[in-house]
């Protein structure tokens, strides 16, 4: 018994003089992760190409694996991003490693708040990241100066309290908000180049999501490689026609199996109003079936799928999102989730996925 009650006693002083060390020992790791961190070059390390990675796979709906819509593209060494959802910014750099004070430019789809709620932040960040002389150019279609305007409101205190705190050397302030380049988006079916440069070809096209209109894809070539992100859209003849023999073709999904379930409980529950949305959001999106059969007929060979609504927050029910996916497209095929990663590299014919 006392042998016994000895080693408890042991036991008890090595794990306090463990717990003692930890702070200084986390304290080290902690020293050494951000000197790596800070001294890397995430975007310099990528093979000459085309990149993508998914800073928001999901929709509106909360989700642990999957924020709000948000794509960013590395052509070269240039990043772009594609809409601005909740945490997408943070996502960048936390999950992906890519600072937004490298963001070269945002690309808007359309004007749903799960598509813009994370903009202002993503302007702050790009702009006190990065030591900007100019504010951050965004491309959008009708409405983007109103957007562009309003999230500037909104931060016009914040960003004067940074420029008292840290000084125009470090924040200065022509560096902040948004350069806005609107554009009319292109009849369906045709194509409109924004931007041709360094031997980056980004172009939009019209897709169809009414009520909401606008609302636009867009293409990005470069190195020979290519890739169309959808936006939002019910399954569209003018994407089809922009994204003909794409390397990889990221499109939004939504399973109607799976929202009819939400539907069910909500008029359960009583929450009627949720009820008749859960009815109404499928007709203005693509099913994960009908992104196959797009991605096929267009003869693309990689299909990333991501605004994947509902949330999946049960394990299988991935598997269910899937169902008939693959006997539509013979390619390959990945379900998205925050932080995943396809690389294009030039001169190639390589598609190399990562997921987080």
């Amino acid at each position: 018994m006392r042998r016994a009650l000895g080693a408890v006693i042991a036991l008890a002083i090595a794990a306090a003089l463990g717990v003692a060390a930890c702070g200084p020992i986390a304290t080290r790791v902690m020293r050494k992760g951000a000197e790596r961190a800070l001294s890397a070059d995430a975007i310099a390390d990528l093979p000459d190409g085309l990149h993508v990675a998914l800073c928001g796979a999901g929709g509106p709906m909360p989700s642990t694996t999957r924020s709000g819509p948000c794509v960013a593209v590395v052509a070269g060494r240039t990043l772009f991003v594609v809409d601005a959802g909740t945490n997408g910014a943070r996502n960048l750099q936390g999950k992906i490693g890519w600072p937004a004070g490298r963001i070269a430019a945002v690309f808007l789809t359309h004007y749903h708040s799960d598509h813009i709620d994370g903009l202002g932040e993503m302007g702050l960040l790009r702009w006190v990241g990065g030591n900007h002389h100019d504010p951050l150019p965004l491309y959008g279609p009708e409405g983007l100066v109103d957007v562009a305007e309003g999230f500037e409101r909104a931060y016009q205190f914040d960003a004067k309290y940074r420029l008292a705190h840290h000084g125009a050397a470090i924040v200065p302030p022509e560096g902040n908000g948004f350069a806005p380049h609107p554009f009319a988006a292109p009849a369906l079916g045709e194509s409109l180049v924004l931007l041709e440069r360094d031997g980056i070809r980004v172009s939009t096209f019209r897709v169809q999501h009414e009520p909401v209109s606008p609302a636009v894809g867009y293409r990005f070539d470069y190195g020979g490689r290519s890739v169309v992100i959808s936006g939002d859209t019910k399954k569209s003849d003018s994407l089809l026609a922009q994204a003909r023999g794409v390397d990889l073709l990221v499109h939004e999904a939504l399973s109607p199996k799976l929202v009819a379930i939400l539907h069910d409980a909500a008029l359960k529950a009583g929450n009627t109003a949720l009820a008749k949305v859960m009815t109404d959001i499928p007709d203005y999106h693509t099913t994960p079936v009908q992104a196959g059969e797009l991605a096929q007929a267009a003869g693309a060979r990689h299909l990333l799928l991501y605004h994947v609504v509902p949330p999946l927050p049960v394990p299988g029910l991935e598997g269910v999102f899937l169902e008939g996916v693959s006997r539509a497209f013979s390619g390959g095929i990945t379900l998205g989730r925050d932080g995943t990663r396809i690389s294009l590299p030039s001169g190639s014919k390589a598609i190399d996925v990562s997921q987080p």
